[in-house]
């Protein structure tokens, strides 16, 4: 996933961004809606952080949240390998 299907895909990926920034609102997340310019300017006024922080932490929380999917994948089609009919 890349931020352009991160707003498709919000209501999926608000409990990760709830674990990984705790400090956001409910208020907040109404706010971000998805929206990546406005998740980095709530965990930049939260946390106190320079934007380059923020977008970094950002951007590794979207790296890290591509390798889980992609792992569910991968385990997904190996599940489903095995049950092909041959």
């Amino acid at each position: 996933m890349n931020w352009d299907r991160f707003e498709g895909n919000w209501k999926q990926l608000k409990g990760s961004v709830r674990a990984r920034w705790g400090q956001l609102t409910d208020n907040d997340m109404e706010q971000i809606a998805g929206r990546k310019d406005q998740l980095i300017g709530r965990i930049q006024e939260r946390y106190g952080l320079a934007r380059e922080a923020a977008q970094q932490q950002a951007d590794e929380w979207i790296r890290t949240v591509n390798m889980e999917k992609q792992h569910e994948e991968e385990q997904h089609e190996r599940e489903h390998a095995h049950t092909a009919p041959r």
